[in-house]
Formats: structure tokens, sequence, C-alpha cells
């Protein structure tokens, strides 16, 4: 009788650990973080069967520890839902900043010598998503005017391409983007760099010296081996991490 009165406190203790509820716990690498850039979750979590990563961005994981980019700047709350061998549920939200990308575009004559031509204030610039979106000039993302050194800055953009187009009284980019779509095309943007962009631009014939109107764009694929690529026009520096 004595053994039996012993081992059932062991009993109960045992029947209690195996119904342990879960305990979501996780952390972060880094915070505030650039677009782009790659950030490592890690779950802690603890009396958990398996695990779900909700990144408030329409993507979702399920192992316990996940590399995530952010395409767009902004605030999300990331969720770590642990559950439990017995339907228990726990829920951990990581509050997260996401820092946009930084581009400055340098609005520039084009030259048969490269850095030659002068550069040219009080040009409109408009950042496109899509090269359809540049050609039909719809869903713009930003515009900005050059000023006296020819150059205007763009912040808080998402991680991808943008489609630059620069007009002026005078002056488009409409005939370069035509020969070659590498004119206009920036890079990925990620925002851990500071990007610069040289926007040649060249002459173009006024319907009148009154008229406002941007030209009609067209654009036709670059002759073969004469694609000019975004590296041509990009330079970018590393940002120093706030």
């Amino acid at each position: 009788m004595k053994r039996i009165l012993a081992i059932l406190p062991l009993l109960s203790l045992i029947v209690i650990s195996c119904n342990r509820e879960p305990f979501a716990d996780a952390t972060v690498d880094l915070n505030p973080a650039y677009v782009g850039e790659d950030v490592r979750f890690t779950s802690y979590s603890t009396n958990t069967d398996y695990v779900e990563w909700d990144m408030d961005d329409g993507i979702m994981y399920t192992e316990p520890v996940v590399d995530h980019y952010f395409i767009d700047p902004g605030y999300y709350d990331v969720s770590l839902r642990a559950f439990g061998a017995k339907g228990g549920v726990s829920t951990a939200v990581i509050p997260m900043e996401i820092i946009g990308a930084e581009l400055t575009v340098v609005v520039r004559l084009w030259t048969e010598v490269e850095g030659e031509g002068y550069l040219l204030p009080g040009a409109s610039v408009r950042l496109y998503p899509t090269l359809t979106d540049w050609e039909n000039e719809t869903n713009m993302a930003a515009e900005a005017f050059s000023d006296s050194y020819g150059e205007c800055t763009f912040t808080n953009l998402s991680y991808q391409r943008y489609y630059i187009d620069v007009w002026e009284a005078n002056h488009d980019n409409y005939t370069l983007a035509a020969e070659d779509v590498g004119f206009i095309e920036t890079e990925m943007l990620e925002g851990a760099y500071y990007w610069t962009f040289e926007a040649l631009v060249d002459y173009y014939a006024k319907k009148s010296t009154t008229s406002t109107e941007r030209p009609q764009k067209t654009l036709k694929a670059a002759p073969a081996g004469e694609k000019r690529t975004a590296g041509d026009l990009v330079t970018k520096v590393k940002r120093e991490r706030k």
C-alpha cells in the first residue's frame, strides 16, 4: 500500500508535465531593418508541437527559424503562434520598423563622352513601378524636380526596380529609352544603400514654343549585344545603421 501511495504523486507530476500549455517566445536580429534586407526571426517557444509565423505582409512560415525580407517600408506586427500538442495556442508579437530605400537622381545631358554633359535643373523626374506604367504614365510612385545641381532625392522607396521618366521643356529621356531600356531602369533598390542614378536626357523637338505636353513614348529592344545595364548608371554607398 505504501508503494502505491508513493507512485501516485509521481504519476500526477507526469500528467501535469504532459499537459503544459505552449509558450510563444521569439527574437529578431535586426529592428529596425531596411527594405530588401534579410532579417532572422528565431523561435524559443516551449511546450510546442509546431509554430507558425505571420510576417504581416502576406507571407507565412512554419519553421522555427526563418530569414525574411520586407518589400515595402512601414510598420509591421510580426506574430509567432506556438501550438501545443493538446490544442493550446500561445502568441508573441514583434513590432517591426522597416526603412525604405533612398535614391538620388542626377539629370545630365547625354554626350558621346561619358560625364561631359551639363547638369539640368528644373526637370520633372518621375518614378514608375513597371515599364508598362512608364510607357502609359500610370501608377506613378513619386515625382520630384531637379535642383540647381541637376539632382533630386527620393526616400521611403520599396525594394524593387523603378523606371525613371525625365522631362523638361527642351529635354527628355524618351529617345534614349527607345534605344535601350537600361537608360531608365534602376537596380533592385535595397534599403541598406544610398543609391545614385545618372538619368541621361537628350534634346527633343517641341510641337510649339508654348507646348507643355510630353512627347509620345515608344520603346524598342536594344540591338543584340548592346544592352546598357543599370550598373553603367547606378552607384551605391552603404548606409550606416542607426
